[in-house]
């Protein structure tokens, strides 16, 4: 279980959000809602590591995160706006070395057959800077196909995608929630799950 209590993000002198409280047992997903400006991209990091909260503790499985930082780390997958895409790279390459940098091993195969499910089975060994936003932001949600992680912690995925592919990543995520896995996405779009148990957190100062 991912535990958030009390949470407050301060930039400056001014608060972001705060008293922010939620807790995530397998199977669930929160859509993360809220005003531009309302710290949703700011959650994600503290629930990342990278961002500490000004105040309130985050726990997995009972221990505060710095303490089992290793487990948990492997156990979280985090796609952001910004699809962190390289260029120079294919869409084959920039799959497994990002993959090979989390200590995932990834076969040509295994990566061919995660990017034909996102629909770029025609488009996997062109240079990255020939693929439109949303090819690229496919490129980096098919790292969740391949990857392990028991939390997926998603910012604006759906933006720039068409509805096929919209469709196709909530089947991924319905198939890691029926798997019990666990997600919080933030994200201006209604998410049609037909499995898991959908909340909504919804942030204001």
């Amino acid at each position: 279980m991912l535990e958030a209590s009390h949470l407050e993000c301060v930039r400056g002198n001014r608060t972001i959000f705060r008293d922010v409280s939620f807790a995530v047992r397998p199977g669930d997903c929160f859509r993360l809602t809220g005003r531009n400006g309302s710290g949703k991209t700011s959650l994600l990091r503290m629930l990342c590591g990278l961002l500490s909260p000004a105040s309130g503790t985050i726990r997995w499985h009972g221990a505060a995160i710095h303490t089992v930082r290793e487990e948990y780390l492997s156990s979280i997958a985090y796609v952001g706006h910004r699809p962190g895409i390289k260029d120079e790279f294919s869409a084959m390459e920039n799959l497994r070395v990002a993959s090979g940098m989390r200590g995932i091993e990834v076969s040509r195969n295994v990566a061919a057959s995660a990017l034909e499910r996102m629909g770029l089975g025609s488009r996997m060994h062109l240079p990255a800077r020939f693929l439109s936003e949303g090819e690229r932001r496919r490129v980096a949600i098919a790292r969740l196909v391949v990857g392990r992680s028991s939390v997926w912690l998603l910012d604006e995925v759906l933006t720039s995608l068409d509805r096929i592919a919209v469709e196709t990543i909530q089947l991924l995520m319905e198939d890691h929630l029926a798997a019990g896995g666990m997600a919080i996405v933030a994200t201006h779009q209604e998410l049609k799950l037909s499995s898991g148990r959908s909340q909504r957190i919804a942030l204001a100062p």
